[in-house]
């Protein structure tokens, strides 16, 4: 894969506090200045102003964002992409374009993208696998594979890896139905994912209710699981240089005894098994090449059932949990100056 031309500027690994800040915020993205301060031992303002100036760099974003399921049944596919020399951002910004795509992400290896995919239970997977993605510019080949089982989603991985959290974070399975939410609630949610710390007088401005009343809604949509607050953040802000998605090779038999292995880690921030081979794929985050030298070597090759494995490291991550990062944007940003610049000299 050719290297992105205009690719992101360095991130700035975080400071002790910073990553305390950030640590916080996954547990809990919408948890008050208070909360945050306390849990990370320092004051008030202190956190506001660190926090603040985390996100107007783009550091961090923390977005509401209704379950898989909000919208009915559905079935989850891995999209494989292949590009044409040159053409794979472009092909990214019109996958991040699109509402199914759940993750998304420039990798090494025989792929130029990866991509998660939610699709309708009974929609045209021709329309939607097949059709969409290749007529997208500059896609040569797309792949799929259907997502059988989803093991371990750690929403708060950073806290994990920084020995605060417990070792696994287990897959929630929410019985979101499209009847658990009203038009308001999706007026609301639809504020939310532009800014998920919206605080409750703002949202009550904006759909004319009283605080009380928004504050009810989003606590009953939380507890019955039917949104999550995610808080994005950049691996290398927390001085992790690896992010790395494996398709392990499994023996059948094996292979919820391997899941379970593996979930067990705090390095793996997710695990599912798919259709095609009896394989699970991985996302794997490690401090260095060393560790993840050291979580292949020992961890995953001694594992009874583990036939083989194939791996790509993300190179670029536009979204997460449908929310595009605000690092891919200022790349998208910072790549379209110049052709505006252009295109006001030749007007």
């Amino acid at each position: 894969m050719e290297p992105a031309a205009g690719g992101p500027a360095e991130v700035r690994p975080l400071d002790e506090l910073d990553r305390r800040i950030v640590s916080a915020l996954q547990l809990d993205g919408r948890a008050s200045w208070t909360a945050v301060a306390e849990r990370c031992g320092t004051s008030v303002p202190t956190v506001a102003r660190r926090a603040e100036r985390l996100f107007a760099d783009g550091v961090i974003r923390v977005a509401v964002m209704p379950e898989v399921g909000a919208d009915g049944p559905s079935e989850s596919f891995v999209l494989r992409v292949t590009c044409r020399p040159g053409q794979q951002m472009r092909a990214m910004e019109e996958l991040a374009a699109m509402a199914e795509v759940r993750f998304l992400a420039l990798v090494t290896g025989e792929d130029d993208i990866v991509a998660e995919c939610v699709i309708p239970r009974g929609a045209s997977l021709f329309e939607h696998l097949v059709d969409a993605v290749q007529r997208l510019e500059g896609v040569e080949r797309c792949r799929s594979d259907l997502l059988l089982h989803v093991y371990k989603v750690a929403h708060d991985w950073s806290r994990q890896l920084l020995g605060e959290g417990d070792a696994a974070s287990a897959a929630t399975h929410p019985h979101c139905q499209p009847a658990h939410f009203d038009d308001t609630d999706r007026a609301m949610l639809a504020l939310l994912r532009e800014d998920g710390r919206a605080s409750f007088r703002a949202l009550a401005q904006e759909l004319g209710l009283n605080e009380s009343t928004v504050r009810r809604r989003l606590e009953r949509l939380q507890i019955g699981g039917c949104v999550a607050v995610v808080t994005l953040v950049p691996a290398a802000a927390l001085g992790l240089e690896s992010e790395t998605l494996l398709r392990i090779s499994v023996t059948p038999s094996r292979l919820g005894e391997v899941a379970a292995a593996l979930a067990s880690y705090r390095s793996v921030r997710y695990l599912a098994a798919t259709l095609d081979g009896s394989s699970l794929l991985c996302e794997v985050i490690a401090e260095s090449t060393e560790d993840l030298f050291s979580f292949t070597t020992q961890v995953l090759a001694p594992l009874p059932g583990v036939l083989g494995w194939a791996a790509a490291m993300e190179v670029m991550v536009a979204k997460r949990g449908f929310v595009t990062t605000p690092w891919w944007e200022e790349r998208v940003r910072r790549a379209s100056r110049p052709l505006a610049v252009e295109g006001r000299r030749g007007a």
